[in-house]
Parts: structure tokens; sequence; C-alpha cells
């Protein structure tokens, strides 16, 4: 899975719409191999891209659970944590 790509589901407040293109957008750049496509290929990435999201915010609508709400600063701080242990800083 790629780094960049973080949990969307149960958090508060919900993910945004700019946060599930974000995660659809490293998708679709990890699985094209490519960061940014040629001309040629632009509306079939562009198309993939809102499809993926489409997808993404669907699932992340319809997700039932019965744990509570994550918060997204202790989840940031867990994930500093993590990084300074692995790149020692």
């Amino acid at each position: 899975m790629c780094r960049n790509i973080r949990p969307l589901a149960n958090f508060e407040p919900p993910a945004a719409d700019d946060e599930i293109r974000a995660a659809a957008l490293q998708y679709v750049r990890k699985i094209s191999g490519t960061a940014r496509p040629s001309r040629a290929n632009v509306e079939a990435f562009d198309r993939a891209v809102a499809e993926v999201t489409a997808a993404s915010a669907r699932l992340l609508e319809s997700l039932v659970t019965t744990a509570p709400p994550k918060d997204r600063e202790v989840e940031a701080a867990r994930a500093r944590a993590r990084a300074a242990v692995r790149y020692g800083t």
C-alpha cells in the first residue's frame, strides 16, 4: 500500500471531499506508475481519479462501526511518533 494514502474511515469530523480525492489521486498515480500523465492520457487519468473518488466516497458513507470515531490530532501524533522511531528524528 502506498504510504501516502491514509485511512479515512471513522474519523470525527468525517473525511472531506478533498481528502478522499487526494487518496484517489495517490492510488491512480501508484497503479499507473506515473505522477503526471502524458497529454495523451490526461483524460483517462482524470476519469480514473474521479471514478475512484466516487467509489471511495460511497464506501466511506456505507461503512458501519461500533467503535468510537478517531481523533485526527491523536492519530497524527501517533504517526509522527512512528516516523521519529523509523527515521530517527
